[in-house]
């Protein structure tokens, strides 16, 4: 199984995250810092404060990030169709429950 190393904080190893470019040594994603960044607001002292990572592996992943948006932004996109659909597929137990509730009352 091949690694290949990038941005000096960056690698990717088939099987390993899904494939996905993520932080040396850690299964956190490119695109798990991006989401905690753009998407959650947190700065990257908070990213790297939070999750135990060093600025420059934060920054690295950012910085992969911008070389590489339109990849990761797909990415993203994916996992948030998948997510979509699992929840139309899998019913909430809590509302199956709260409506035979009410239906009985």
């Amino acid at each position: 199984m091949a690694t290949e190393t990038l941005y000096g904080h960056i690698e990717v190893t088939p099987g390993v995250a899904g494939g996905k470019p993520r932080i040396m040594g850690r299964r956190i994603t490119v695109q798990n810092v991006v989401t905690w960044h753009e998407r959650m607001a947190k700065s990257a002292d908070e990213i790297a404060a939070e999750y135990e990572l060093s600025l420059a592996e934060v920054y690295a992943a950012l910085a992969y990030y911008f070389d590489h948006r339109d990849e990761i932004d797909r990415s993203i996109r994916q996992g948030e169709t998948f997510a979509e659909a699992l929840r139309e597929r899998t019913p909430s137990k809590v509302k199956q429950r709260l409506t035979s509730r009410e239906s009985l009352g």
